[in-house]
């Protein structure tokens, strides 16, 4: 893989990420803990892939600035700027929101997954916004 093609993967993950976080919320609610899990852990590790291709991406590339203009320029910087702040919070808060569940200590797990779960929806589906923004229009 090349690395202009980065981009597109890292969107790709981030897509994966979003359908496993809600595939992990719709099981918990039909209180089916083991595909639940197993949704949250494999959710974790994309979003992991993720930040490595990102990461090798910007480090090869630098930055890519956004080149559109007017009324989308503001809406493209709120969205970024969003997305970069809350994906610093999220990257702790979902390991130690699966460590919880892993130790099953169910109680600080499940106060700590209500934060956690629409933060982290939020960075991922907006992680495939910036690179429709940036990149496809």
């Amino acid at each position: 893989m090349e690395v202009h093609q980065l981009p597109a993967l890292n969107a790709t993950l981030n897509s994966i990420a979003t359908l496993l976080l809600l595939f992990g919320y719709y099981f918990i609610k039909q209180r089916d803990i083991e595909r639940h899990k197993l949704c949250m852990t494999m959710a974790f590790v994309t979003s992991c892939v993720f930040l490595v291709s990102y990461l090798i991406y910007h480090f090869q590339v630098g930055s890519v600035p956004f080149t559109g203009e007017g009324w989308i320029r503001p809406v493209y910087f709120t969205i970024l700027i969003s997305h970069i702040l809350l994906a610093a919070v999220i990257a702790p808060l979902a390991a130690m929101t699966l460590y919880r569940g892993w130790k099953k200590q169910y109680d600080k797990h499940r106060r700590l997954a209500r934060w956690t779960w629409p933060l982290w929806m939020y960075v991922s589906v907006t992680g495939v916004v910036i690179y429709i923004m940036l990149y496809q229009l």
